[in-house]
């Protein structure tokens, strides 16, 4: 009789037959290599998870923005890369307004309807428009300077549902295999909007917007502006082609890279309640807005903060 104790084990093969889809420990780390840990005297950090996104407690962001607390607050995007604040009664779009300009000036966004205010994007989404942010995505990669980050506030929230995930793409790159990190740096990559945004539009108004918002591109692989820590850059909607391969390389290799973002332990996600704000670094994370409470109602309101040349 055979020993059925002694016989080989049989290792699962995983449902996504793509490769860096493997089990075990990952690298997970909170600074760039060499930053020192930062010290906090303004408000107290509850980690999401022990190296990415955190609740700031004890501090209230109506009061006025101290040069102190400024400096702080920076740091942490930098340590945590999504940070989050509950229980902001009386937060208004002055209070927003002073908040995004810790990190910089605001950036409209095209495609988004304004509240009114200059540099606030309202996002309403009911039983008449259903959301369609579904989906892993950076905004405004498709932009020359695409924004360093975004102040998003919660103005109505469905009973149940309309979370949002955030994926940190240090993390992706940095638990890329050996071989695959050298194939990638240095390469470029084309971002466009038109797939995306321009499915709704028709020829005129596609060409209308073309002249303002040409393709861009950036490196696939860059280097944060303000930490210096690689970080993958690419995403679904957006990230049209790699410049110099061929459309089979493309697509095997984008293949590879946009499915990074979909890996758990990259991940935080933040349930939202009435008077939450969410402030993340648009060049460190992906996103993505979980669209499970049609036809309930649910209304943000964003702030995009300028951004600069990644390459």
């Amino acid at each position: 009789m055979h020993d059925v104790a002694s016989a080989p084990v049989a290792h699962p093969t995983p449902v996504l037959d793509k490769p860096l889809m493997h089990y075990g420990r990952r690298t997970l780390e909170r600074l760039a290599p060499g930053a020192e840990q930062p010290a906090y005297r303004q408000f107290e950090v509850a980690p999401l998870t022990p190296h990415f996104g955190a609740v700031l407690g004890g501090v209230d962001l109506t009061r006025p923005l101290t040069a102190e607390l400024a400096h702080e607050l920076r740091q942490a995007l930098l340590e945590w890369k999504v940070i989050f604040f509950r229980g902001q009664h009386g937060f208004t779009a002055e209070h927003q307004l002073a908040l995004s300009g810790v990190w910089g000036p605001p950036e409209p966004n095209p495609f988004f309807a304004s509240t009114g205010t200059p540099g606030i994007s309202r996002l309403a989404k009911d039983a008449k428009a259903a959301g369609n942010k579904n989906i892993w995505h950076s905004d405004h990669s498709f932009m020359a300077n695409p924004s360093l980050g975004a102040v998003l506030r919660a103005v109505e929230v469905p009973a149940a549902g309309g979370d949002t995930l955030w994926a940190d793409m240090a993390a992706a790159y940095d638990n890329l295999p050996e071989d695959l990190r050298q194939r990638i740096e240095g390469l470029t990559a084309v971002h466009d909007w038109e797939a995306s945004w321009g499915a709704l539009m028709d020829d005129a108004q596609k060409a209308a917007f073309r002249a303002n918002w040409p393709q861009a591109e950036h490196p696939v692989v860059v280097r944060h502006p303000r930490s210096g820590r690689r970080t993958l850059y690419v995403n679904e909607p957006f990230t049209r082609y790699i410049k110099g391969l061929s459309e089979e390389e493309n697509r095997e290799l984008l293949d590879i890279l946009v499915l990074q973002a979909r890996i758990p332990e990259f991940q935080i996600r933040f349930h939202w309640e009435p008077d939450s704000i969410a402030i993340w670094d648009n060049i460190a994370v992906q996103h993505y807005a979980v669209n499970d409470y049609f036809p309930q109602r649910r209304v943000m309101e964003r702030i995009a903060i300028a951004g600069v040349p990644l390459a």
